[in-house]
C-alpha cells in the first residue's frame, strides 16, 4: 500500500502476533512520541497550512503524523502553556471526540509501594514500562486483574485501529494505582475530507449567498411588519438573523475542491460535523480480541470503555469576554429570563443536530398553537360564566321551593335529601356543559390537524434550510450498525448450534464484522419467547392498570359509606371522596409511569432488535401504550362507566355486601371529570417537571460529585482548580434520548384534545407548562448534559404518527363525551320535542323518575330518618316508567329517544369533523410553495455555479499553454478531445453536468 494513500476508514484488522511483542522497539513509521510541557516536535506540522485545492489523497503521513502523547508524571503540563481546552496539549489540534474508561493497575493494593512502576502504553498499545519477569514487583494474577487485562488489551488493539483509520490519539498515563483515563481523538483533515465525501455531507460553495424570496409584494410587506413588530422577540444570534438567506451547498468531493470556500481547513468543519464523522468511525472500527464487537456502542456495553462524547464549545459561565456556541445558547434560549424570546433553531441545530433541533422546532410550534386555542378556551370557560344565571336547569336544581326529594344515596345511614342542596355542583357544571363547549370541540378537532399540516410544512421548510435532500442513504447506513446485545444473542446461538468450523470461523472473521449469513441472524424462533413475553407482560401491565382503578373505586365506594355513618362529615361526602381519590389516582400514576417505562425496556430488550432505530420504535410504541392506558384509563372510567350501572332504588347493583356501585353527581359526571382531568393533568407536569426533572438530575449530580471527592486522593490540586473540559464533560449527565420529552409532551397533547369538552382549559395550562418546558429542556441539554451526538434525520420518526392517531381519537373521545357524559343531547331533545315553550323549563322534573319507598328491599330504608316531612315517593336520576305504570321502573320512551339521539349526534360529528380536517388537510399543500420553487431555483443555480467555475478552471489551464510555442494548438486540440467526450473526468464541464443531475 502506498505511503500517501490512507488506510480504509475503520476496517477491522487483527494485531499480528509480533505486534504484542514489540513493546522495547522504538516508535513505528508515522507514530511520535511527546513529552509536554515543550516545543511542538518536527513533523507534526498543521494541517491548515497546506493548499486547500491540493488532493487529499497525495499528502504524506510522515507530516500527519498520529498524535499519541503519553505525559510523563514527572513533568507537569504547565497550566500557563495551555490556550484551549478544547485542543490537545499541543494547543494546536482540536479534540474532537473523548474515550473515557476507569482502570485499575494489577495489584493495586501493593502498587503504593512501587511508585516507580507506573504503565504508559505506547502508540499501539504495548507496555513502555513494565517491571521485570520474577521481580518484586511479580503479582498473581486474581479474578478482576486478569478481566482488567484482558478489557486493556481490548482497548489497545480498539485504539490502534482507530489509528489505522488516520485518527490521532492522545492519552494520559496511567500512573496512579487507579482511576479514568481520557482517550482524546482528533480528526486530521485528509480523515474529515475522506469521510465527508463518503457520507455525503453538503458543505456551502464559493457562491455567495442568496436570498430566499416571498411569494408575492403583499406577502412581502405582512413578511416585513411582522419581522419589525418582532424583533424585540428575535434571539440575538448571527444564525437566526440570516433565516432569508441561504448557502448554495453541495456534497463534499476531493476531486471538486475549487467549488468549496475552504479558508481554513481547521474551521471549514464545524465542530458537530467533525465530532459526527469521528463518530461515524467509532461505530464502525471492530475490535476482533472483543468477540469481534463491532464499534464504541459495543465496547461501551462491555465495560470495556465507559463512555464516550464530544466535548461542548467550552464553559456557559465563563466570565472571559470569548463567546462560543455553548455560551451564546445559553444566554439567549437556556434561561428562563428568556422565555419570551423565539428560539434560535438554527443554532440549536448547528451545536446538537438535526434530531434535537427539529425538537426543539416540534416543541416550538406546538407551543405556540397552543396560544389561539388557549384564547377561544377561556373564551368558552368566561361565556360560561357570564351565562351561569340565565341557566334554567341549574336555577331549577337551586329552587327550594321545587322541593325534589331524592332517594337515599346509600343503605340505612342515608337519608332521603332535597336538590337544592346539589345547587353549588349544578352551578358548577354550567362552567363546562354548555353549548360553546360543542364548538371548542370541533374547533379543537381541526386545531389538532391544522397543527400537523403546519408542522409537515415547517419540516419541509427545516429540511430545505438544513440540506436534508438525500438523508435516506444516510437512515439505510444507520440500519446497518447492529446492536451490541444483538451482535452478543447471535454469538451464543452460533457457539450454541454450530460446529468448531463455525466457532473458528466466529474467531477469525475480523474482516466482514456486521455482515452475517442467514444463519447466523435471529430468526422469529429465536425471538418467540421474547414476543410471548412481550405480550403476556404488557396484558399483565395493562391489567395492573384496570387493577389499580378499581380499587379507587371500591376505596370511593367504602369511604363514602363510612364518612356517611358520621353526621359531622355526612354533609362533604362527595366532596372529600373525589378529591383524595384523584389524589391517589395520581401518585399511583407517577409511580406506574417510572415502572412501565423501565419495564417497557426490558421488555424490548429481550426482544432483541437488531438496530438502533428498530429498537427506539418498539420501546416508544409500548412505553406509548402503557403510559396512555395508565393516564387515561381513570379518566375513561369517569367519563363513559360511572354512574351507567348503578341500577336503580329498589335494584341496585352491589360491589361487594352492602356497598353499593357509585354514581354520578345529580349535575352530572362532567364536573367530576373536569376536576379528575385538571388535577391528573396539572399534578403530572408540575411534578415531573419539578421534582424528576429537576431535583433528580441536581441529587444525581450530587452525589457523583460526593463520589469523585472521596475517590479524589490521588488527584492534582493543580489540576483539580482547573480542570480540562473532558473533566468537566465526563462529570455530566450522559444523554440518554428524546423519547422521555417526547413521550411528557405527547401524553399532555393527549390531555389537551381528548377530553377538551370537558376542560376548556386544558391548553391555557398546556401552554404555561410548555413556556416553562422549552427553557428547562434547553437548560438541560446546555448545562447538564454531555454534548449528543450530532444525528441526521429528515422528520421526528414515528411520533407523527403517534400524534396523528391522537388527532383522530380525540374526535371519537369528544363526541362521546358530549353526547353521553354532558347533558347537551338531553336538554335539545327536551326543548324540541317535549317542552311546551320550546324552552328548559321543567326539564329537571323531567330527567328525575319516581320510585315508591314502600318497594324498597327489607334492611336498606334509612335508619331513624329526620326528614321534615313525609315521604310517599322519591326520585332518581333517569328515565323509567313511574310506579302507577303497566311496567313499572322499565326504561321509558324517552330513554330510547335519547339513546337514539346520542348516536346519531355521536356519527354526525364524527363524520362532520373529520370531513372537516381532511378539507383542511387538502387545503393545506404538504410542501409550501415558495420552497418547492426555491428548490427549483437551486438546481439551477448549481448548474450555472458548476459551469462558470470549469470555465475558470479551463481558463487557469489554458493560460500557460498559450504562452508556450505551439500552445494555441494543443490547447484547442485538448479542448476539442476533451468537450465531446462526455467522460466525468475531473474538471470536465461534462462531469458537473453529470454530477448535478444526480442532486
Amino acid at each position: 500500500m502506498p505511503e500517501d494513500i490512507p488506510l480504509l476508514p475503520g476496517s477491522p484488522r487483527r494485531l499480528s502476533p509480533q505486534a504484542g511483542a514489540r513493546g522495547g522497539q522504538g516508535p513505528k513509521h508515522g507514530q511520535q512520541y511527546l513529552k509536554m510541557p515543550g516545543p511542538r516536535a518536527p513533523g507534526l506540522q498543521g494541517s491548515s497550512n497546506r493548499d486547500p485545492g491540493q488532493p487529499c489523497g497525495g499528502e504524506s503521513t510522515r507530516s500527519s503524523s498520529v498524535i499519541n502523547n503519553y505525559l510523563d508524571a514527572n513533568e507537569p503540563v504547565s497550566l500557563e502553556a495551555r490556550l484551549n481546552r478544547m485542543h490537545v496539549h499541543d494547543n494546536q489540534r482540536k479534540v474532537d471526540y473523548v474515550l473515557a474508561y476507569h482502570y485499575r493497575k494489577r495489584g493495586a493494593h501493593l502498587a503504593q509501594g512501587f511508585p516507580g512502576h507506573s504503565l504508559a502504553i505506547v502508540s499501539n498499545g504495548e507496555t513502555g514500562k513494565e517491571p521485570h519477569a520474577g521481580g518484586p514487583g511479580d503479582i498473581e494474577l486474581g479474578p478482576l486483574d486478569a478481566l482488567e487485562e484482558e478489557r486493556k488489551e481490548q482497548r489497545e488493539e480498539f485504539e490502534h485501529n482507530l489509528m489505522e483509520a488516520g485518527l490521532e490519539l492522545e492519552k494520559d498515563l496511567e500512573n496512579k494505582s487507579q482511576g479514568s483515563i481520557f482517550v482524546r481523538i482528533h480528526a486530521p483533515w485528509q480523515v474529515l475530507a475522506r469521510e465527508a465525501e463518503f457520507l455525503k455531507i453538503k458543505v456551502p460553495t464559493k457562491k455567495e449567498m442568496y436570498e430566499i424570496k416571498a411569494g408575492g409584494s403583499i406577502a412581502k410587506k405582512f413578511s416585513a411588519a411582522l419581522q419589525k413588530l418582532s424583533s424585540p422577540l428575535q434571539p440575538r444570534v448571527p444564525e437566526h438573523s440570516n433565516n432569508k438567506m441561504k448557502n448554495l451547498s453541495y456534497p463534499f468531493s476531493r476531486e471538486k475542491m475549487y467549488l468549496y470556500n475552504i479558508q481554513e481547513k481547521d474551521t471549514f468543519f464545524d465542530n458537530a460535523t467533525r465530532s459526527r464523522i469521528v463518530h461515524e468511525i467509532l461505530k464502525r472500527t471492530a475490535c476482533s480480541r472483543a468477540n469481534n464487537t463491532m464499534g464504541i456502542n459495543s465496547l461501551i456495553a462491555n465495560n470495556i470503555y465507559e463512555a464516550a462524547y464530544p466535548l461542548h464549545d467550552g464553559e456557559y459561565d465563563s466570565p472571559e469576554d470569548d463567546m462560543n456556541d455553548r455560551k451564546l445558547l445559553y444566554q439567549e434560549w437556556a434561561r428562563y429570563g428568556v422565555f419570551y424570546k423565539f428560539q434560535p433553531i438554527d443554532l440549536i441545530r448547528k451545536y446538537f443536530g438535526e434530531k434535537i433541533g427539529l425538537y426543539f422546532a416540534w416543541l416550538g410550534l406546538y407551543t405556540s398553537f397552543l396560544i389561539p386555542s388557549s384564547v377561544i378556551g377561556v373564551i368558552v370557560f368566561l361565556y360560561g360564566c357570564a351565562t351561569i344565571e340565565e341557566d334554567i336547569p341549574s336555577r331549577e336544581m337551586c329552587d327550594q321551593q321545587n322541593a325534589f326529594t331524592m332517594c337515599p344515596l346509600c343503605d340505612k345511614s342515608c337519608d332521603y335529601w332535597n336538590l337544592s342542596s346539589a345547587c353549588g355542583t349544578a352551578r358548577a357544571s354550567h362552567l363546562f356543559d354548555n353549548p360553546a363547549t360543542v364548538f371548542f370541540s370541533i374547533f379543537m378537532a381541526l386545531w389538532a390537524t391544522m397543527f400537523l399540516e403546519n408542522w409537515k410544512r415547517l419540516q419541509m421548510r427545516l429540511g430545505y434550510f438544513w440540506d436534508l435532500t438525500g438523508i435516506e442513504e444516510e437512515e439505510e447506513r444507520a440500519q446497518e450498525h447492529p446492536r451490541p446485545e444483538y451482535e452478543t444473542k447471535v454469538r451464543e446461538k452460533m457457539l450454541k448450534e454450530s460446529n468448531k468450523s463455525a466457532v473458528q470461523k466466529l474467531e477469525t472473521n475480523t474482516t466482514e464484522c456486521g455482515d452475517e449469513d442467514d444463519e447466523d441472524k435471529l430468526t422469529w424462533k429465536d425471538r418467540f419467547p421474547g414476543y410471548l413475553m412481550n405480550f403476556a407482560s404488557i396484558l399483565f401491565m395493562i391489567a395492573l392498570t384496570f387493577s389499580v382503578v378499581f380499587g379507587v373505586i371500591v376505596y370511593r365506594i367504602t369511604t363514602a359509606a363510612a364518612l356517611s355513618l358520621n353526621k359531622a362529615t355526612r354533609s362533604n361526602v362527595r366532596v372529600t371522596v373525589t378529591a383524595t381519590a384523584v389524589i391517589i389516582n395520581l401518585v399511583v400514576i407517577l409511580i406506574l409511569d417510572e415502572i412501565y417505562g423501565a419495564v417497557a425496556k426490558w421488555l424490548t430488550k429481550i426482544e432483541v432488535p437488531k438496530t438502533e432505530q428498530t429498537f427506539e420504535e418498539r420501546l416508544i410504541l409500548k412505553a406509548f401504550l402503557l403510559k396512555f392506558v395508565n393516564a387515561y384509563s381513570p379518566i375513561f372510567y369517569v367519563a363513559f362507566f360511572k354512574g351507567r350501572f348503578v341500577g336503580r332504588p329498589g335494584s341496585y347493583v352491589y360491589v361487594f355486601d352492602g356497598y353499593r356501585m357509585e354514581e354520578c353527581a345529580p349535575g352530572g359526571c362532567l364536573m367530576e371529570l373536569c376536576i379528575q382531568l385538571s388535577i391528573i393533568m396539572l399534578g403530572k407536569q408540575l411534578i415531573q417537571n419539578n421534582i424528576f426533572e429537576i431535583g433528580v438530575p441536581k441529587l444525581k449530580k450530587l452525589f457523583r460529585k460526593l463520589k469523585d471527592e472521596t475517590e479524589a486522593g490521588e488527584t492534582d490540586s493543580a489540576h483539580s482548580k482547573h480542570p480540562e473540559q473532558w473533566d468537566l464533560d465526563y462529570s455530566l449527565e450522559p444523554y440518554t434520548g428524546l423519547t422521555p420529552e417526547y413521550m411528557e409532551m405527547i401524553i399532555q397533547f393527549g390531555f389537551v384534545t381528548l377530553f377538551v369538552a370537558s376542560f376548556p382549559l386544558a391548553p391555557v395550562f398546556a401552554l404555561l407548562n410548555n413556556v416553562i418546558e422549552v427553557r428547562l429542556d434547553a437548560k438541560k441539554f446546555v448545562t447538564e448534559l454531555r454534548r449528543p451526538d450530532a444525528v441526521r434525520t429528515k422528520d421526528i420518526g414515528i411520533w407523527f404518527d403517534i400524534l396523528s392517531g391522537i388527532g383522530k381519537f380525540s374526535v371519537i373521545s369528544n363526541a362521546f363525551v358530549i353526547a353521553i357524559t354532558s347533558d347537551f343531547i338531553p336538554r335539545l331533545v327536551y326543548q324540541y320535542s317535549y317542552s311546551h315553550n320550546g324552552t328548559l323549563h321543567g326539564f329537571v322534573n323531567h330527567t328525575l323518575s319516581f320510585f315508591n319507598i314502600s318497594q324498597l328491599k327489607e334492611g336498606t330504608q334509612p335508619e331513624n330518618s329526620q326528614f321534615d316531612q313525609e315521604v310517599q315517593f322519591c326520585r332518581f336520576k333517569d328515565y323509567r316508567e313511574p310506579p302507577w305504570a303497566p311496567n313499572p321502573y322499565e326504561f321509558s320512551k324517552q330513554y330510547w329517544f335519547i339513546l337514539s339521539a346520542r348516536l346519531a349526534f355521536v356519527i354526525i360529528f364524527q363524520n362532520l369533523v373529520m370531513f372537516l380536517s381532511v378539507l383542511v388537510d387538502w387545503m393545506i399543500p404538504d410542501i409550501p410553495t415558495d420552497i418547492s420553487d426555491q428548490i427549483k431555483k437551486e438546481k439551477s443555480l448549481l448548474v450555472d455555479f458548476f459551469l462558470k467555475e470549469e470555465h475558470e478552471k479551463l481558463k487557469l489551464m489554458d493560460e500557460p499553454a498559450l504562452r508556450s510555442p505551439g500552445g494555441r494548438d494543443r490547447s484547442r486540440s485538448r479542448a476539442a478531445s476533451s468537450a465531446p467526450s462526455g467522460q466525468s473526468q475531473p474538471g470536465s464541464m461534462m462531469s458537473s453536468a453529470s454530477q448535478h443531475t444526480n442532486v
